[in-house]
């Protein structure tokens, strides 16, 4: 792999046109010294957090009281305060725009597409807002969604939020015991679902999923079934205290939607962690916080201006939900996709792109590597034109992938590959329109973010791996986690690591460039001999293989010391024999290095999953040393982990 040239450069024009260069300008003026890079507009806004966070207040136009303090105990981690004076209001923020161009385009496969205009946005928030009203929902009050990513559920949200209310979600693919640890903690008083939903071309049934965890939320006032497949009143009949949203709303007409203005920390969502390792942590994040972070990033990171045409492919189970329908803010059009991204086939986004001028283009690493390996090739089958900017979060991009986005899919167009996660509800590390693209690398820490790479020792270090941290509070850290009174569970998460430092748990590493490569979880290390080594590393190589479709790799305890195990998913019609075992060898060892060849290769049919589609290194692991996976509810497909149990070839 190359490092002699970036894969991308903007140009002058794109440079120029980048809100990120006229912010850029503006924190000059008020910094009273000329920025020229982007790394020296960094270094500012986290040396003079309170002068960087109050310019993005002004520059992104966020409405509501701001106050005198931008920020008090600056340096306790957690515990740190940001506007502690302001009041605002979440929704009041994503509705600023009226009118009657698109708010949101939806397209649930190809079997529905609906457009709602800005003024057909607040007429639903409206009516939605009358209706929480009628059923008591007040400020602090839980309003929980098993809900497709369709109109009605940003319109949902809003509602929720104008009033104050607390918003968590999941997406219907949940099993009901996976439905009932997230929310069973919160007590919601709504518990909004869909009629069913459609995926890979068949209509999914969730009625009786729908009765059976209505049941067991005891403090739900009401159950509203959303029209999807058209069965809407038929579902609500046979679940108690339910009924169709549509017939709900019939008694409220659309008004003025008021807006209650609230501290700057008050809750604005409840996030759930997707891990293996127990109950979901039900992570507390602010309205404030959330809103300014987003903001930031979007219209600076990502350059998302009024007009532009905003998709991340996501469901309402996983953190870019949150972050994509704050794109209204910026008065960008929410393009909103649910179903499978191959249905009927790998084109579907593609042609979503083409049809609705798609400005911002979201999906995942796996998304991109799939449609490498399946053959497409975008950039000679669709006109892509309109794309500025296309990203990949959810799991580490490899640089195969970074490669392919420039040959296959479009050559003038803006790589974001970007990385932070439910903790945060947003990025540590992002991209930066103004700067070059090199393979295999996301472009910078985010602005206002002290983003470093430490040693063990806690140390910083360069050009070697290390742990993710943050050394100063920033905006967007969780209020708290629900149910946890002292705090202690939130504290154990992030701070015990390093004393009054945000540990993130990403095993990553500076590059020359100023970049970041993120090489995995850190708590999914591999650490044979006592060195530590990425799974991304070992990914990054096996998955340029035709004859491999996916892998995953864990450390397994043997011997007194830890030996690598990598599982390959085998493309169709490949068996793993002596030679192919030995070409995978040969091409670890040659593109990482002889720590990273496995000591044992096993073929499986499936590789868990969690519904984000993140792999599941540490479930496996549990599985293969015998010890239980205590949240197989996280699991897109958990029987695939019977797969990995009692495996003969791990027994020597």
């Amino acid at each position: 792999m190359s490092n002699s040239a970036p894969l991308w450069t903007p140009s002058k024009e794109r440079i120029a046109a980048a809100p990120l260069t006229a912010f850029m300008a503006e924190a000059s003026q008020k910094a009273g010294r000329k920025f020229s890079h982007y790394a020296e507009l960094h270094a500012w806004s986290v040396a003079d957090r309170e002068a960087f966070w109050n310019l993005v207040w002004d520059f992104c136009g966020v409405v509501g009281d701001k106050g005198e303090r931008v920020l008090i105990d600056g340096d306790r981690m957690p515990g740190a305060q940001f506007f502690p004076d302001a009041s605002l209001n979440f929704a009041e923020n994503l509705l600023k725009k009226t009118g009657p161009s698109d708010a949101i385009v939806f397209k649930g496969e190809d079997k529905v597409t609906r457009r709602l205009s800005w003024d057909e946005l607040h007429a639903l928030v409206s009516r939605l807002q009358q209706l929480f009203r009628s059923l008591g929902v007040k400020q602090g009050d839980r309003v929980a969604a098993m809900m497709p990513n369709m109109p009605e559920t940003v319109a949902a949200m809003l509602a929720a939020a104008s009033i104050g209310a607390v918003w968590s979600s999941c997406s219907p693919d949940f099993g009901e015991q996976g439905v009932l640890d997230r929310f069973g903690q919160i007590e919601p008083v709504v518990f909004i679902a869909p009629d069913g939903y459609y995926y890979n071309g068949k209509q999914i049934d969730v009625a009786a999923k729908i009765a059976a965890v209505a049941k067991e939320l005891p403090t739900v006032r009401k159950v509203l079934v959303v029209d999807y497949l058209g069965k809407a009143r038929e579902v609500a009949a046979g679940v108690e205290g339910a009924q169709a949203l549509d017939e709900a709303l019939a008694p409220f007409t659309p008004a003025k939607v008021n807006f209650e203005r609230l501290p700057f920390s008050h809750p604005l969502y409840i996030l759930f962690s997707s891990g293996t390792t127990g109950i979901p942590k039900c992570i507390v994040h602010s309205a404030g916080g959330t809103l300014l972070q987003h903001v930031k990033e979007q219209r600076l990171h990502a350059g998302i201006e009024e007009g532009d045409r905003f998709f991340y492919f996501t469901t309402c189970g996983w953190m870019m939900w949150n972050w994509l329908v704050s794109g209204l803010a910026s008065g960008a059009t929410l393009l909103l996709y649910d179903g499978s991204p191959f249905h009927p086939d790998g084109n579907v986004l593609f042609d979503f792109a083409d049809a609705e001028k798609m400005t911002y283009f979201g999906t995942s690493a796996k998304f991109i590597d799939s449609v490498r390996k399946a053959g497409l090739r975008p950039i000679e089958t669709h006109d892509l034109s309109s794309v500025r900017t296309l990203s990949s979060t959810g799991s580490p991009l490899s640089p195969e992938g970074f490669a392919f986005v420039y040959d296959g899919i479009k050559k003038d167009v803006h790589l974001a590959s970007i990385s932070g996660g439910t903790d945060i509800v947003s990025c540590f590390v992002l991209g930066v329109p103004t700067e070059p693209v090199w393979i295999g690398e996301i472009q910078a820490a985010g602005l206002g973010m002290a983003v470093d790479v430490w040693d063990d020792a806690g140390k910083p270090i360069r050009g070697e791996k290390g742990e993710l941290v943050c050394t100063k509070p920033f905006t967007v850290m969780p209020i708290g986690f629900w149910n946890d009174a002292d705090g202690a569970k939130y504290r154990a998460a992030y701070f015990e690591r390093f004393d009054n430092v945000w540990c993130h748990g990403d095993f990553a590493e500076w590059t020359e460039h100023g970049g970041i490569v993120i090489h995995g979880r850190s708590d999914a290390t591999l650490n044979p001999g006592g060195v530590r080594i990425g799974t991304a590393e070992i990914y990054n190589q096996v998955e340029q293989m035709p004859q491999i479709a996916e892998a995953l790799c864990i450390g397994q305890d043997w011997d007194g010391d830890v030996r690598v195990v990598l599982f390959v998913r085998l493309a169709a019609g490949v068996s793993l024999d002596e030679a192919l075992e030995k070409e995978i060898r040969a091409k670890i060892r040659t593109g990482a290095s002889p720590r990273h060849v496995p000591a044992r290769i096993v073929a499986v049919t499936d590789i868990p999953r969690t519904k984000s589609g993140k792999i599941t290194e540490l479930a496996v692991r549990d599985i293969v040393h015998g010890r239980p996976v205590k949240n197989k509810e996280a699991l897109a497909n958990p029987e695939a982990l019977n797969l990995f149990r009692d495996i003969p070839a791990l027994q020597s």
